[in-house]
């Protein structure tokens, strides 16, 4: 085996209500617009996406915010986040959700820089 060095900035926090610093971690980021995607019904419902819009605006950072992601999603909605992203000129992608709504951020990360089209990856 061959000796290498492995960094990973990646940070996890669980915990109860952890939801409502999204904003200072992401603030502790750089980030200083962040395109918050979701899907529907639970966030909404439970109240934590105003929770954390709130707690990004408490940390001044500024949100667009886009939801409609389907379970399964298709590349149509990566392609209104895409642009989306790039004409609110965001730096920061925040997934509230689950799986689906993770993986079309991923989708959206790796699209929005890219001048091609993103199903090439």
């Amino acid at each position: 085996m061959e000796n290498f060095i492995f960094t990973s900035s990646t940070q996890f926090v669980f915990g109860a209500d952890e939801h409502k610093r999204t904003g200072k971690y992401i603030a502790q980021c750089g980030g200083k617009k962040a395109l918050v995607l979701y899907g529907g019904g639970s966030v909404l419902r439970s109240g934590r996406l105003q929770e954390v819009v709130e707690s990004l605006d408490a940390a001044g950072v500024d949100c667009v915010v886009q939801g409609g992601v389907q379970p399964n999603p298709g590349s149509s909605f990566v392609y209104q986040a895409i642009e989306a992203a790039r004409a609110e000129n965001v730096d920061f992608l925040l997934a509230v959700g689950g799986g689906s709504v993770i993986d079309t951020a991923k989708a959206v990360a790796a699209g929005g820089p890219y001048s091609g089209d993103f199903l090439g990856f």
